[in-house]
């Protein structure tokens, strides 16, 4: 990464700002370098002048000495806690890079590459779990749309949360291959990636108020045996698309009018001033599953103790329950709750939860199809009838069918006479002995 004085910008990296603010932020640097070196006493011959190399300000070096400044902060990549440096020559001139034969700033030592790397492999296992989710969800998707006798309240809303999981997974892998790894369009700060940055943002929020929904029915069938599932469903399939919507809405508007670059610049790809308008409601919604939940185990457990199996023990309804929260704990998006305390940067957890984080956020959708659609029972028992009735299990049935009558045969004939009855294992090479019956 070059930084040569005669150039305005540099290729190599992207700013993190609009160009407009990206020109502003350079000429108050100007002005301040100016100013400061106003004011800077002059040092014995030779020695390299103050200068500002269109990032930094550099001041009167002396021939032979190295200085160091902090690493700006306006550019993407870099850690403003290093620093670059920049060389006196002994004949009091600044370095010039061998290549270019301009006068150079080294910048290099501003990226944390160790950093970097940990980030490109966090990066790696979001992409991974975000295919494999995608490619389990689509799966499960085809099979509830291939077995019509499933089609039920429950698999609705198992069909839909399993859409909004797809959708949100594809527009990830299309967002980190296309747009994150892409310094030309952040750049550019394009309407079309900021685009696509809002129906991400929209599907992400759909996955959680399709959990909400999950969550409800569920909480509404068992507490409520009159409740008309009908109408329950159309209710929330109404709730589950709408209600994201307007949340979306009312945070892409409040960043459109936003003065403030954090909330414009590269494609909306910073969380912004206003990404709190996203997470309280997300909040909510995993609070009240979580309500909803509690109370399920509740109702769970009282009725299996007044059940007719007196006696069990509340072990065994403890043990239920328990596997009974497992399996919602996925479906209603819970274990957000526990990833949700972020720890500073640079402390000894922060990796851990990087982890645990893009393991459960991108593998999550595989996690909901294996529980809800491959290891379902109901989906288990179409595919045995499926196979069943296949052609193949027909015919070998009918061949196992002739081949069990003939056997029986030989039996009964061996068992009228053994002696002039053939043989079951006989073969073409060896004929079946044969005798005159005698009375």
């Amino acid at each position: 990464m070059e930084r040569q004085t005669e150039m305005p910008a540099n290729n190599t990296v992207a700013s993190t700002f609009h160009e407009d603010d990206l020109q502003r932020i350079l000429f108050e640097r100007r002005q301040a370098c100016d100013q400061e070196l106003i004011y800077v006493t002059s040092l014995p011959e030779p020695f390299c002048p103050g200068i500002f190399d269109g990032w930094s300000c550099w001041p009167p070096t002396p021939a032979g000495k190295t200085v160091y400044t902090s690493c700006p902060a306006f550019i993407t990549g870099f850690d403003p806690s290093l620093t670059a440096f920049k060389y006196c020559e002994t004949d009091g001139t600044w370095f010039r890079h061998p290549e270019s034969q301009k006068t150079w700033s080294n910048y290099t030592t501003c990226v944390n590459i160790e950093d970097l790397s940990w980030q490109q492999d966090l990066n790696i296992i979001y992409k991974v779990g975000y295919a494999i989710s995608l490619l389990a969800l689509l799966v499960s998707l085809g099979i509830f749309t291939y077995f019509r006798s499933l089609r039920c309240a429950r698999i609705v809303l198992h069909m839909n949360l399993f859409a909004s999981f797809a959708v949100n997974n594809l527009l990830w892998l299309i967002w980190y291959g296309f747009v994150v790894s892409n310094a030309d369009i952040l750049l550019d700060n394009g309407i079309m990636c900021r685009l696509l940055h809002v129906i991400l943002h929209y599907f992400l929020i759909t996955n959680y108020s399709w959990m909400l929904c999950e969550g409800f029915y569920l909480h509404t069938m068992l507490l409520s045996a009159f409740a008309s599932e009908h109408k329950l469903v159309k209710w929330l399939v109404s709730l589950g698309w709408c209600l994201p919507a307007i949340i979306v809405i009312i945070y892409s508007l409040l960043r459109i009018i936003s003065d403030d670059p954090e909330d414009t610049a590269q494609c909306w790809i910073n969380s912004g001033n206003y990404i709190n308008v996203l997470i309280y409601p997300v909040c909510v919604s995993t609070l009240l599953n979580l309500v909803f939940l509690c109370n399920i185990v509740r109702v769970l457990v009282t009725k299996l103790r007044d059940g007719p199996a007196h006696g069990t023990g509340p072990s065994r309804a403890m043990l239920q329950a328990f596997r009974a929260t497992l399996l919602l704990v996925p479906l209603l998006g819970l274990h957000y709750l526990i990833i949700g305390f972020r720890p500073p940067k640079g402390h000894p957890w922060e990796q851990t939860y990087e982890i645990i984080s893009a393991i459960t956020a991108s593998f999550q959708g595989l996690c909901v199809a294996i529980l809800f659609c491959f290891c379902n029972g109901e989906v288990i028992t179409q595919f045995k009838r499926r196979w069943e009735s296949s052609d193949f299990v027909r015919k070998r049935a009918a061949s196992c069918t002739t081949t069990t009558n003939v056997s029986v045969r030989c039996q009964e004939r061996k068992n009228y006479d053994y002696e002039s009855a053939p043989t079951c294992d006989s073969r073409d090479d060896n004929p079946p002995q044969t005798s005159t019956r005698t009375s």
